[in-house]
């Protein structure tokens, strides 16, 4: 990462914005009022929220395309990330603003039983993004495209 240009960088950084803004705000974490959220934000769901949002921007930016490198004939393999992101999402949103999980465990489900597994999820989406991102940076390192 130390030798990625200002565009990469710049790519990570937008990246990071946006993806703590789409986590953020349907969340709750971020306080709008288009979202009111019926349970308090707990104090690890910012931690969780800012770095995953920040190695969703990462990740991201390894796909950026150097202007010399070649494009690869095989499409990206981005399924865990998308996935991580989603559980990133999960871990930090209200228990009982989860439709889903409200219709499958009811209100007293999502909170004896959802409730606390969103640490869990917030450990697993950040251990999938931090995988993914080491893949892929290793990958390129070690792959590099002919000049």
């Amino acid at each position: 990462m130390r030798t990625w240009p200002a565009r990469r960088w710049a790519v990570a950084a937008l990246v990071a914005v946006l993806a703590a803004i789409a986590i953020g705000v349907p969340t709750g974490v971020i306080s709008t009022p288009f979202y009111t959220r019926m349970t308090p934000v707990l104090w690890w769901n910012y931690p969780v929220w800012l770095v995953s949002s920040v190695l969703e921007g990462l990740l991201v930016a390894t796909y950026l395309r150097a202007p010399n490198e070649e494009v690869s004939p095989q499409p990206p393999r981005t399924a865990r990330a998308m996935v991580a992101g989603v559980l990133s999402a999960f871990a930090v949103g209200c228990p009982i603003c989860n439709k889903l999980v409200v219709l499958a465990l009811g209100v007293s489900g999502a909170l004896s039983y959802w409730a606390p597994a969103q640490p869990l999820l917030a450990l697993a989406s950040m251990a999938l993004l931090t995988h993914a991102l080491v893949r892929r940076l290793r990958t390129a390192k070690a792959c590099p495209l002919p000049a």
